[in-house]
């Protein structure tokens, strides 16, 4: 097998063809006559010198017999004139051979050069047909989802075209994996098994050694068969035209080309052709594979839980609802188990998010080691999993729950110094079609066996009809969600304005912007009300979208009457930050309403900065970049807050109200509210003290040397920016 050069016999389209031996016959022709006359020439010279000689002869005889001087001296001149005619006719030949010489070489040259130019045309001209069939493959190449998740048979459809351009025998892609080499080979014909092993060796072989990998790797095969009216004329005879996939721009390392077998070399604007369409194939192939995968990886991470690597919690409402129906039409029966670990934030707030992640990815692995083929296990969020088991009485589910339960309560944790702890689990259970027929009324249920579990000391497990007086509460309680999902839809989510003032001056530095929910009967219901529920069920990403929005529209408005923005902080759920959009939202929008980034601060709680310090800083830095400020709320709430400080920085600090509030009676709060202050400082962090609720407190942080301070005796949050001064 051999890699095609291009080299060998030159071969013309017709039109540069037709111009060489056009223009060759007519040199040929110049050639030719130079040679005729070349001899003719010869034979005139052979005449003159023959009929000379005969003359000069002819004098010696006369002269011979005539004895007057005077006419002796004439004929000696005539002959000595013959003899100086002859000498310059030499000359004269002898120039004339010189000429005929310099003008054959000349000729020669251009014979040459005429060569070389036809052959150098031919190399850079292509065809027009050929480009027009070139283009056609070209604009069948359009991508969509169904093209790029089933991209082999995207190119079976490409090469088809191409077929028609160059007519290859073999197509092959290979890919280096971490496994070993993927290959896959499409056959332009029928071919025998014989021959498809042959061709399929000498190919992996070769590609292998371009790639670098050992001959003994393992070797994954894929093959295609393309019908066409083509075959192979010798298996020896394969020759190859490959192209690299460009690691730097799809990450992957690979070869994608063509094999063919022909007793003709390929002109150098063949390969010029079939090298741009292997190019275009490339990008075809290392777009889809890389799109392939990220769709696959969009699939896999739209129904696990990123961290646990079980299901998520709309796989399972997907499941159950798909339970219930495969239940009711066998007349079998299912079970519902819905875990809450006891307690579990105190082992965030005590040893930190980090440990708190790795307890969880243990708890997943114990409860699906424990189960049956079939069983689905969900992480539903935070600390709560849910599992369905199908097939399964109340009885069963019972005895299932109770070994789940005990299991997870003999798992023996293990801090970062060593100390040991365990956790228990709250387990309600709930039954088709026992207890529940409907997704909603099951999901009500096992939520109200669990929380009868909670209730009755947690470590327990709870069937439903132990717990059946609570259904209307927790129904209550879904058709609260509902209401916020609507109120999200009507956007009845207001932002209000509670003041931020600078201690030394008792100006306003700036304003916090707290969510209030107006009811459909215009009550106004803070955000305490309903935060946690938000939170739970995922609506957070929507709601803080909402207030980024009327906020920045708030600030514009501010900005046409005042003339320069107001500093506004606003809080980001959890949700924000792990997803990362709402930093070019964000961007976007200001930019949109020409407020400045500089003037809008994002508030993060302290529990959701340390979720994970490496992204947090990236975060960060992100919001950095785009001209925004950001302040962590609540400090000092959680376990060990100054390494994150050490970890991360900040602009502003706002020290936890529940040290604030107690400054004035307690000891211990007074002091380390004064602590915080004086670290702030020394890391040039602004500090902000909440819960600001008495002319008291407000002067003994101004003392401590806290920066700004707000609460309900500065001022109550507001329907709008107002422009006032405390």
């Amino acid at each position: 097998m051999r890699h095609d050069s291009g080299k060998g016999a030159p071969a013309y389209p017709d039109h540069i063809e037709d111009l060489r031996v056009r223009l060759m016959n007519q040199l040929f022709s110049l050639l030719e006559s130079q040679t005729r006359t070349r001899s003719f020439a010869s034979s005139i010279s052979a005449l003159v010198r023959r009929v000379h000689g005969e003359i000069l002869e002819n004098f010696e005889q006369v002269l011979a017999r005539i004895d007057d001087p005077v006419t002796v001296g004439m004929f000696r001149k005539a002959i000595t004139d013959c003899q100086s005619l002859d000498m310059a006719f030499e000359k004269l030949v002898d120039e004339r051979q010189r000429q005929w010489y310099k003008n054959g070489k000349y000729l020669k040259s251009v014979v040459d050069e005429l060569g070389e130019t036809t052959s150098y045309l031919a190399s850079v001209l292509v065809e027009k047909g050929l480009l027009e069939r070139q283009s056609q493959v070209l604009e069948n190449i359009i991508f969509s989802h169904e093209k790029v998740s089933q991209w082999k048979e995207f190119v079976q459809e490409i090469l088809i075209g191409f077929h028609e351009i160059f007519p290859f025998n073999f197509f092959f892609i290979a890919f280096a994996e971490e496994h070993g080499l993927s290959l896959y080979f499409y056959y332009m014909g029928n071919y025998s098994d014989a021959a498809k092993q042959e061709v399929r060796g000498r190919l992996a072989k070769d590609m292998l050694s371009q790639l670098g990998l050992p001959e003994n790797a393992l070797l994954d095969i894929e093959e295609y068969e393309i019908p066409c009216e083509f075959n192979l004329i010798d298996v020896c005879d394969i020759k190859m035209i490959t192209v690299p996939v460009p690691d730097q721009a799809y990450g992957l390392d690979g070869l994608l080309g063509i094999a063919y077998a022909s007793v003709n070399t390929l002109t150098a604007q063949e390969q010029a052709i079939v090298r741009s369409l292997l190019s275009v194939m490339v990008m075809v192939v290392g777009s889809s594979k890389v799109l392939s995968r990220t769709l696959s990886e969009l699939e896999y991470y739209s129904i696990h839980d990123p961290l646990t690597g079980i299901h998520n919690r709309r796989y399972f409402n997907d499941m159950l609802e798909y339970e219930i129906g495969r239940s009711e039409r066998h007349k079998h029966q299912f079970s519902v188990l819905l875990l809450d670990l006891d307690d579990f934030k105190d082992i965030n707030d005590s040893y930190g998010h980090p440990l708190g992640d790795e307890v969880l990815k243990i708890i997943a692995e114990s409860i699906t080691s424990h189960m049956r083929k079939g069983d689905i296990a969900t992480r539903m969020g935070g600390d709560e999993f849910a599992i369905i088991l199908p097939e399964t009485s109340p009885e069963g589910a019972k005895v299932a729950a109770e070994s789940i339960r005990a299991n997870l309560q003999s798992i023996a944790f293990k801090t970062p110094t060593g100390k040991g702890f365990h956790i228990t689990t709250s387990v309600g259970i709930i039954s088709y079609p026992r207890d529940m027929q409907t997704v909603e009324d099951l999901m009500s249920g096992v939520d109200v066996a669990l929380y009868k579990a909670k209730g009755l000391g947690k470590n327990e497990v709870c069937e439903f009809d132990a717990a059946a007086h609570l259904t209307q509460i927790m129904r209550d309680s879904r058709s609260f969600v509902e209401d916020l999902r609507l109120a999200l839809r009507e956007e009845r989510i207001q932002p209000y304005f509670q003041p931020i003032v600078d201690c030394k001056t008792g100006e306003v530095f700036a304003y916090e912007s707290v969510a209030r929910l107006i009811e459909t009967d215009g009550k106004i219901t803070a955000a305490g009300q309903f935060i946690e529920t938000i939170e739970k069920y995922g609506l957070g990403r929507e709601l803080d979208r909402i207030m980024v929005r009327k906020v920045v529209e708030a600030n514009k408005a501010i900005m046409q009457t005042q003339g320069r923005p107001k500093r506004l902080f606003i809080n980001l759920s959890a949700q924000e930050i792990q997803g990362r959009g709402i930093l070019g939202y964000a961007e976007e929008l200001c930019a949109q309403l020409e407020v400045p980034p500089s003037s809008i601060v994002f508030e993060i709680l302290e529990r959701d900065a340390i979720g994970d310090i490496t992204h947090m800083g990236k975060f960060l830095t992100n919001l950095r970049k785009k001209g925004f400020a950001f302040a962590l709320d609540d400090f000092g709430s959680g376990y060990n807050s100054f390494h994150y400080l050490r970890e991360l920085r900040f602009e502003y600090v706002k020290i936890d109200g529940a040290f604030v509030r107690n400054i004035v009676n307690s000891k211990i709060d007074r002091a380390l509210v004064r602590n915080l202050s004086n670290l702030c400082q020394e890391l040039d962090i602004l500090t902000i003290g909440e819960f600001v609720e008495s002319e008291e407190i407000f002067d003994l942080l101004k003392s401590m040397g806290i920066n700004f301070g707000q609460g309900f005796h500065i001022g109550l949050p507001l329907d709008s920016l107002p422009d006032s001064k405390i």
